[in-house]
C-alpha cells in the first residue's frame, strides 16, 4: 500500500473514532449534567373495592389478577334481606297514602261545612284537621325516601368495577361475609400509572416542573419511556424522632464524616407507553431528568 492511501485510511479511521468518541462523550455528558436515579418505582391508583351493604357473598364473577372494564360485575351479595326491605317499604308507602287520603277527606269535609255555616266548625278543629293532613303528606314523603333507600341497598348487593383495570388480592370466597364499608379486594386503575423517582436532595435544584424525563424499566431495559416532571414531593417521614423506650424519641447516631443525602419523591407523568410494555404496580425503574437544553 502506497503512502497516500495509507494516510487516507489512517485519517478515515481517526475521523471515525473522533465521531464515535464525540457521541459517546455527548451521551455521557447527559448523565453527568442531568439528575438521574436508579431508585424509581411504578405506581398507580389502587381502588379499595368496598361493599356498601353487608351480607353473604353468593357469587364471584372474577378471578384474581383478571382484567375488567368499568361496569363489569365483580361479586354479588345475598339480596334476600334487602328484597324484603323493599317490599316492606312499598307496603309502608301504600299505608301512608291510604292514611293521607282519609285525612284529606276529613279536612275537606270540615271545609265544606265551614263554607256553608261559619259557626258550625271551630277554628281549633279546622286547624287540627289541616295539621293532620299536612303531617300525612310529610309521612308519604318519608316513606317514598325510605323506598328509594331500600331499592338502593338492593342494588348495592351487586358490586361492579368503577374503572378499567386489574383485580388484585381476592382473598374471599362464596359463603364469606361481606361487611359494609370494609374493603374486600383491590382494583388497579390501568389508566393511572405514573413513576416515582427518588432523587437526592442535592439534585432537586436541577429539576424543574415540566422537564422532560426518560424512564427505563428494569423489565424492559431496551425500551425507554418518555415522560414529564409532574410534581415534586415537599416532605418525607423522618426516621428519627419516633417513640422509643420509655416513650422517649428514638434518634440514630450520626457520624459527622458520613452524611447520606435524603431522597425526595419526584412524580413523573408517563406519555406514550410502547405497546410491548405492560406496566405493573411496584416495578423498578431508572429515571433521567433532562434539562431544558437537553430536552427534545
Amino acid at each position: 500500500m502506497n503512502q497516500p492511501k495509507k494516510m487516507a485510511l489512517i485519517a478515515a479511521n481517526l475521523a471515525f473514532f473522533i465521531i464515535v468518541g464525540f457521541f459517546v462523550y455527548q451521551r455521557f455528558g447527559i448523565y453527568l449534567n442531568n439528575p438521574w436515579t436508579r431508585d424509581g418505582q411504578v405506581r398507580a391508583q389502587v381502588i379499595q373495592v368496598t361493599p356498601r351493604v353487608s351480607g353473604t357473598v353468593i357469587e364471584i364473577a372474577v378471578v384474581d389478577n383478571q382484567h375488567v372494564k368499568a361496569g363489569d360485575l365483580l361479586f354479588t351479595i345475598d339480596a334476600s334481606t334487602y328484597e324484603v326491605s323493599v317490599q316492606q317499604a312499598i307496603a309502608n308507602l301504600e299505608r301512608e297514602r291510604v292514611s293521607s287520603k282519609g285525612a284529606k277527606i276529613e279536612y275537606e269535609r270540615l271545609k265544606d261545612i265551614a263554607a256553608k255555616d261559619a259557626g258550625a266548625v271551630s277554628d281549633k278543629d279546622m286547624i287540627r284537621r289541616e295539621v293532620n293532613y299536612q303531617q300525612s303528606l310529610s309521612r308519604i314523603t318519608v316513606a317514598e325516601q325510605n323506598l328509594i333507600a331500600a331499592k338502593l341497598q338492593l342494588e348495592y348487593t351487586h358490586v361492579y368495577a368503577s374503572v378499567d383495570g386489574y383485580v388484585s388480592n381476592i382473598n374471599f370466597q362464596i359463603g364469606s361475609q361481606a361487611i359494609a364499608n370494609q374493603p374486600i379486594l383491590a382494583l388497579v386503575d390501568e389508566h393511572s400509572f405514573w413513576v416515582f423517582g427518588y432523587f437526592q436532595e442535592s439534585q432537586l435544584n436541577k429539576i424543574g416542573m415540566g422537564n422532560a424525563a426518560v424512564v427505563t424499566l428494569m423489565g424492559y431495559p431496551d425500551t425507554p419511556i418518555e415522560g414529564r416532571v409532574e410534581s415534586m414531593g415537599w416532605g418525607i417521614a423522618p426516621a428519627d424522632g419516633t417513640v422509643g423506650y420509655n416513650l422517649l424519641p428514638s434518634i440514630k447516631p450520626v457520624f459527622q464524616w458520613i452524611r447520606l443525602a435524603q431522597r425526595m419523591p419526584v412524580r413523573i407523568e408517563l406519555e406514550a407507553i410502547p405497546d410491548n410494555i405492560n406496566l405493573r404496580f411496584g416495578m423498578s425503574a431508572s429515571v433521567l431528568i433532562l434539562s431544558e437544553e437537553d430536552s427534545p
